[in-house]
């Protein structure tokens, strides 16, 4: 059964992995368009609206770090998983600090692949279920929509950036563990997501930046605090 509205972009060279994704994906009930170099799924992606897209990193013509930066540049939200062989740790965080919201290394359980998928979708589907409006110090944070807002001025988010700050809303003033942000939003705590979890602390850290009363502490090797001074 087809899932309504669901469409994939998959880029990925290897012709024998593609079609095994692709056809697994297509019978769990996904809309899926294969490219097997970064040119074409560029062109894909520019000319249909997706709900995901899956990148492999090592691609003819463009790589997939560069399409990602490209996909990110154009929207920004939607979610990008890269789906690679290259597994250094400088690589993953290369692609996470372009863009990226989550990172599987070959070989994988295509099992886990379409886990992944489901956790970003439902997320999204969650959000009409969930508290919709923050107000963090002069910034309104729209969880549903996807975007802060300063002074009339939005930023938008991706779905993992968004879930991330508002666990931090919802524990404003509050030390939350680090293994209990990586279980909530990454659904594991390994080395390698904790380092990931940096990489997005820095980024909001970036888009509240223009409000001097906002602080995200660091505690060291404890976890992260959301302070808003009153003003």
């Amino acid at each position: 059964m087809k899932k309504k509205n669901i469409t994939i972009l998959l880029v990925e060279d290897d012709q024998y992995l593609g079609i095994v994704v692709r056809d697994y994906l297509n019978l769990n009930g996904y809309t899926v368009d294969l490219a097997d170099n970064g040119t074409k799924g560029w062109e894909f992606f520019e000319s249909k609206k997706y709900d995901l897209c899956i990148l492999d990193i090592m691609l003819p013509e463009k790589d997939g770090f560069t399409i990602a930066k490209m996909i990110r540049a154009k929207n920004e939200t939607i979610p990008i998983i890269i789906l690679t062989a290259k597994a250094s740790m400088e690589d993953k965080l290369k692609g996470f600090k372009i863009g990226a919201d989550d990172y599987i290394t070959k070989p994988f359980n295509i099992e886990e692949l379409v886990f992944r998928i489901e956790v970003f979708l439902k997320r999204s589907q969650n959000n009409s279920f969930t508290k919709k409006i923050y107000s963090i110090g002069s910034y309104i944070f729209d969880y549903q929509n996807l975007f802060v807002e300063l002074e009339g001025i939005k930023r938008n988010l991706t779905q993992k950036e968004a879930d991330l700050l508002k666990l931090l809303c919802i524990h404003k003033g509050e030390i939350i563990k680090r293994d209990e942000i990586l279980s909530s939003v990454w659904d594991n705590d390994d080395y390698f997501t904790g380092r990931s979890l940096d990489v997005f602390i820095s980024r909001l850290r970036k888009y509240l930046k223009d409000d001097p009363n906002i602080e995200i502490q660091n505690l060291h090797s404890v976890g992260f605090k959301l302070d808003v001074r009153e003003i």
